[in-house]
């Protein structure tokens, strides 16, 4: 009997033993856990609202979750469906990005990421609607009114739905030639506006000036920027701002210069190509 003791792994059946009482242990305390979890409640509601636009603000985050899923602040948190309600953020346009918890503190912690736009289309039936960052149509409200870019004109594309892409290659070349000036100490400073003339090309509307600057489309645009460059350095100073009505620098490595009507000079049209 003692040889049978002494061959008994006894620190092995510790070590197991020990384990054993550790795992109920834990699973003591998981329950216990969870039962506090089941029984806490929200104990209030915070909302952040980010981004360079003002959209949306935390009241209207606050109404929308009300409305939709009821007063959250004292429900229990096993109650508070938190996947639907970033769902129903994200489905509106003005919100590119949504994230929601609840911490230690029970408090629903809401966050919410705003698109950003960069152009505002006027199309020629009169359909307005913002583009996005990503390409995407945001719809015009009177409650905000972002400091963007205007194209206007002969533009087809209209808006059906929120958060539709563009489609049209016209509207995909005003949005390249936004991204371009876009930082550009120059251009971003002296273009208010983009016109779409009757004959589909894209023209500039500067601040200085009262010129009709022809882009015809965004290709090579670096090239006319810097042909028109070229019109505001050499060519106005000599001839002065009210000679010329209209300058296109749509075809490759010149710049033509229409005369106004009245204007006592040998042409009405003038081609200095780029050496």
């Amino acid at each position: 009997m003692p040889n049978r003791m002494r061959n008994i792994p006894w620190r092995i059946l510790g070590y197991g033993c020990l384990t054993v009482v550790a795992l109920i242990g834990v699973g003591m305390l998981m329950g216990v856990v969870n039962k506090k979890a089941d029984a806490q409640v929200c104990t209030s509601m915070r909302v952040m609202v980010e981004g360079k636009e003002a959209f949306i603000d935390q009241h209207d985050i606050s109404d929308l979750v009300k409305g939709k899923f009821g007063q959250v602040v004292g429900k229990p948190l096993r109650y508070i469906p938190v996947q639907k309600i970033e769902q129903a953020l994200l489905e509106l346009p003005y919100v590119s990005a949504a994230e929601i918890y609840v911490d230690m503190d029970g408090v629903l912690q809401i966050a919410v990421q705003q698109r950003e736009v960069v152009l505002r289309i006027v199309n020629k039936n009169g359909n307005e609607y913002y583009i996005d960052t990503k390409g995407a149509k945001v719809p015009v409200t009177l409650r905000y009114v972002p400091h963007v870019l205007v194209a206007n004109g002969n533009i087809k594309e209209s808006y059906r739905k929120a958060l539709d892409t563009v489609e049209t290659a016209l509207v995909k070349d005003l949005l390249r030639i936004v991204a371009h000036v876009k930082g550009d100490p120059l251009w971003s400073n002296q273009i208010v506006q983009l016109y779409v003339n009757d004959f589909g090309d894209i023209e500039i509307v500067p601040r200085v000036g009262n010129q009709q600057l022809v882009l015809g489309n965004a290709v090579k645009l670096e090239e006319k920027l810097d042909r028109l460059v070229v019109f505001y350095k050499n060519i106005l100073p000599r001839v002065g701002s009210d000679a010329y009505e209209k300058v296109n620098v749509k075809y490759d490595g010149q710049i033509i210069c229409e005369r106004k009507e009245g204007w006592m000079l040998d042409s009405l049209q003038t081609k200095m190509k780029m050496n």
